[in-house]
């Protein structure tokens, strides 16, 4: 079944810079930008200023507003993976905000522990002070987890080189799960197809932005009727073939 997202939501919002997390991690997981889709435009930081849909109340102007299209026939990274990768980028976002060295960071994650390594209560601490830690964003289940990739040699203690490695330049996830089963988050259960299985998807016939003027990364002066431009996308029904899934016993 093809899944569509777009707009914002009381906890979600699925818009953003193209260098954003929301972005990086919603192509991890296989969709793809209907607006881009349509125009055959890429990811590249120069297609990124082909179009623009949005000027902030500092009068810059911005392609942030996407509508998602997600076709059965994707394959994508581990759900696992992508959610940790997006949280390790949110953190080293606000470690930036209030460090701007590595070493600042480091030290700030590290508090005051005696020894010059990062313990699991002080990184608990650092992230509560970021404001990372809350029922709506990280809970202590994840906040575990986490830190089992950060501690990647089972130690106890996170050195300047894991921290490095894992949060300032991430290079740490867990290859083990670049595989190519769909785990179903909901259920913890193992989705497979047959390679001639079929389905439904969509193809993306046609994507506007109005005014037209945007389409070619301008925003018209005289256009006062919101700050967002409004994104109309036509899909069509396809059939396509299953993404094949190699079966695995968890």
């Amino acid at each position: 079944m093809p899944i569509i997202l777009c707009g914002a939501f009381y906890y979600s919002d699925w818009n953003g810079s193209k260098r954003g997390q929301v972005y990086k991690f919603l192509r991890s997981q296989g969709f793809v930008s209907s607006y881009d889709t349509a125009h055959q435009y890429s990811d590249s930081e120069e297609d990124a200023h082909k179009w623009v849909s949005h000027r902030n109340h500092r009068g810059n102007i911005c392609g942030v507003d996407f509508i998602w299209l997600l076709n059965p026939d994707k394959c994508r990274k581990p759900l696992k993976t992508s959610w940790n990768e997006a949280v390790f980028g949110i953190i080293k976002y606000l470690l930036l905000q209030v460090a701007s060295l590595p070493e600042n960071a480091f030290a700030l994650l590290k508090a005051d522990s005696s020894d010059d390594r990062i313990t699991y209560s002080s990184f608990c601490q650092a992230l509560c002070q970021l404001g990372m830690v809350h029922p709506d964003r990280v809970n202590s289940e994840e906040m575990e987890d986490l830190w089992s990739e950060v501690d990647h040699d089972g130690n106890g203690a996170v050195d300047y080189k894991e921290f490095q490695r894992c949060i300032w330049s991430p290079k740490c996830y867990n290859q083990e799960e670049e595989d190519d089963t769909e785990i179903d988050a909901a259920e913890g259960s193992i989705i497979t197809f047959e390679p001639n299985d079929e389905t439904f998807g969509f193809t993306v016939k046609e994507a506007v932005l109005f005014p037209p003027e945007v389409e070619k990364g301008m925003w018209p002066e005289n256009y006062s009727l919101s700050d967002h431009a409004p994104l109309t996308v036509v899909f069509s029904p396809v059939r396509m073939p299953c993404s094949p899934r190699t079966p695995q016993h968890p």
